[in-house]
C-alpha cells in the first residue's frame, strides 16, 4: 500500500514537473517569436484549463501572429474579458483586419491605460492607436464607387493587365524593376530611382531637341526613410497619384494623390486617398483613364504571395461618399473591403455599361506601329528614318558621326549619373579623388553637346543643298 502510494505521487510530481518545463519552453518560445512551436502547447493547455485567462492569451495570441486570425478571435476575447493587459493589444490588432476601427480604438486605449498604471513604456502601442484612429477617420469618408471588374494576375507581370488609351499616357517597367509614366506627348516621364539613401523615390525627366534632361527628384513630396512608387500624372498635367508605404497608411503601400504648384514648382502636400482603394494590404498603381471612364488600381489584399488584383472602377466626377452615420456599418464594411465587388453595384446599367466597355479595350487589336532606326529632321518637308533617305553621302557620312557622339554621349552621362550616386555617399578623402573624374566627364559631355549641334547644323545644309 505504502509503495503504490509512494509512486503514484511520484507519477503525479513528475507529471507536474514535466507540465511545468512544458509550459516553460512554450513561454520562451512565445518571447522569442516562435509562435509555431509554442502553439500546439498553448492550445494542450487551454483544452485542459478553458478558463484560464493566460492560457487563452496565449493561444489565441498564437493564433494570430500564425495567421489563424478567426481561431483567434474566442480565446483573445476571452482572456480580454479576464483583464489580461496584452489581449487588448492583440484584439485591437485582430479588430484592425475586420475594420472594426472603433472597436479597435477601444481596445487599444483600454490596453495603455493598464500600462500607464503599471508604469510600462506606451510607444509601440501608441503607434498602433495613431493607425486605428486614422482608419476609424478613414472608413466614415469611405468613397462610394462602382467596382465593375477584378481579376487576378501575376504580380511580376501586372501592368500587363493595364488597359489605358493612348490620349492618357503610358505606363511601362524600367530597367530596375520600377515603373515609369510617359505622357500622351513622349516629352515627360516620371519614374522610380533608388536615390542615395537605398530607397525608392519620384523622378521626372524631359525630352529636349535631341536627348531626355537629367533626372530631377520631384519636390514637395517629403523624402524620408518610406519609398515612394507608381507614378501616374493624369491629363491635366497637375494631379499626381502614386503609392508610398509612409506612416500615414493603412498597410503596406497605400495611394497618394498631390497637385503640381506651378507658381513654386513643386509638388502640395500628399493626402491619402482612403477607401476602398487603400487597405491593410499592399495597394499601388492608380490610374484614371479619361477617355474610357474608368479607373485601375492593384491590391494584393486577399491574394497569395506572387498575385495581385487589378479592379476595373467608374470613377466620379466628384467624390461622393457614404453616410456613414445612416448607413448600416456592415453595408460601410463591404464597400470598403471590396471583399465582393457586387456590393458596390448600386446602379446595375453604368455596371454593364462598364463591363462592356472594359471587353471591347481586352479585344482590341493593338495597333502595328512603323519602327524607325531613327528621326532626324531636314526641314518641315522632309524627315529621315534611314541612311538610305539621304541624297547626300557627305551628309550620310556626317550623319554616322552624329550617331558615335549621341552614344557616347549617352554612355558619359550614364557613368556621370553612376558617378554623382557613389560621391553622395562616399568619404570626404574619397570625394576628393573622385572631383576629377567628374569634372572631366562633365567637361567632355558639354563639348559633345556643343559639336553634336554644329554636326546637326552642317547634316541639314549639306542635305538641304543636295536636295535643290
Amino acid at each position: 500500500m505504502i509503495t503504490k502510494y509512494t509512486l503514484t505521487l511520484l507519477t503525479l510530481f513528475c507529471m507536474s514537473n514535466i507540465a511545468a518545463q512544458t509550459l516553460n519552453q512554450a513561454k520562451q518560445w512565445f518571447n522569442e517569436g516562435k509562435f509555431a512551436e509554442a502553439k500546439p502547447v498553448f492550445q494542450r493547455l487551454v483544452k485542459q484549463a478553458p478558463s484560464n485567462a493566460n492560457y487563452n492569451f496565449w493561444y489565441g495570441a498564437c493564433c494570430f501572429e500564425t495567421g489563424e486570425l478567426a481561431e483567434s478571435q474566442p480565446y483573445l476575447e476571452k482572456s480580454a474579458d479576464r483583464k489580461v493587459i496584452n489581449a487588448y493589444l492583440y484584439l485591437g490588432k485582430l479588430y484592425y483586419t475586420q475594420y472594426r476601427f472603433d472597436d479597435a480604438v477601444e481596445n487599444l486605449e483600454e490596453h495603455i491605460s493598464w500600462l500607464e498604471k503599471k508604469e510600462r513604456d506606451t510607444e509601440e502601442a501608441e503607434k498602433v492607436l495613431s493607425k486605428c484612429r486614422m482608419a476609424a477617420r478613414m472608413i466614415r469618408n469611405t468613397e462610394r464607387i462602382i467596382v465593375a471588374d477584378s481579376f487576378v494576375v501575376d504580380k511580376a507581370s501586372f501592368l500587363q493587365a493595364y488597359k489605358l488609351s493612348k490620349s492618357v499616357g503610358e505606363i511601362s517597367i524600367t530597367e530596375n524593376g520600377g515603373t515609369c509614366y510617359t505622357n500622351e506627348w513622349g516629352d515627360k516621364m516620371l519614374y522610380t530611382q533608388t536615390s542615395a539613401d537605398g530607397k525608392n523615390h519620384l523622378y521626372s525627366r524631359m525630352k529636349l531637341i535631341d536627348k531626355w534632361s537629367d533626372p530631377q527628384l520631384l519636390k514637395g513630396i517629403t523624402l524620408n526613410e518610406h519609398n515612394q512608387i507608381c507614378p501616374f500624372l493624369n491629363t491635366d498635367g497637375i494631379t499626381l497619384y502614386y503609392a508610398t508605404d509612409g506612416e500615414e497608411n493603412l498597410g503596406g503601400y497605400d495611394i497618394f494623390i498631390t497637385r503640381y504648384d506651378s507658381e513654386d514648382d513643386t509638388y502640395l502636400r500628399p493626402n491619402n486617398i482612403g477607401m476602398p482603394f487603400n487597405s491593410p494590404a499592399n495597394d499601388y498603381m492608380y490610374a484614371i483613364d479619361e477617355t474610357n471612364h474608368l479607373g485601375w488600381f492593384a491590391s494584393d489584399r486577399y491574394q497569395p504571395e506572387g498575385k495581385v488584383c487589378i479592379y476595373v472602377f467608374i470613377p466620379n466626377d466628384s467624390k461622393q461618399v457614404y453616410d456613414f452615420e445612416n448607413t448600416d456599418e456592415q453595408i460601410v464594411i463591404n464597400a470598403a473591403t471590396l471583399k465582393s465587388i457586387q456590393s458596390t453595384w448600386d446602379n446595375t446599367n453604368k455596371v454593364q455599361l462598364a463591363k462592356q466597355q472594359i471587353q471591347k479595350i481586352i479585344n482590341e487589336k493593338p495597333v502595328k506601329t512603323q519602327k524607325y532606326d531613327f528621326q532626324f529632321i531636314i526641314n518641315d518637308k522632309n524627315v529621315y528614318h534611314a541612311l538610305s533617305d539621304f541624297h547626300s553621302d557627305e551628309a550620310r557620312q556626317l550623319f554616322n558621326q552624329f550617331r558615335q557622339k549621341e552614344e557616347d554621349i549617352e554612355s558619359l552621362e550614364a557613368t556621370l549619373i553612376k558617378l554623382r550616386e557613389t560621391y553622395q555617399q562616399a568619404t570626404s578623402e574619397a570625394k576628393s579623388q573622385m572631383v576629377p573624374s567628374i569634372l572631366e566627364k562633365e567637361k567632355r559631355v558639354k563639348e559633345l553637346h556643343n559639336e553634336i549641334n554644329k554636326l546637326t547644323e552642317q547634316i541639314r545644309n549639306t542635305e538641304i543643298n543636295a536636295l535643290k
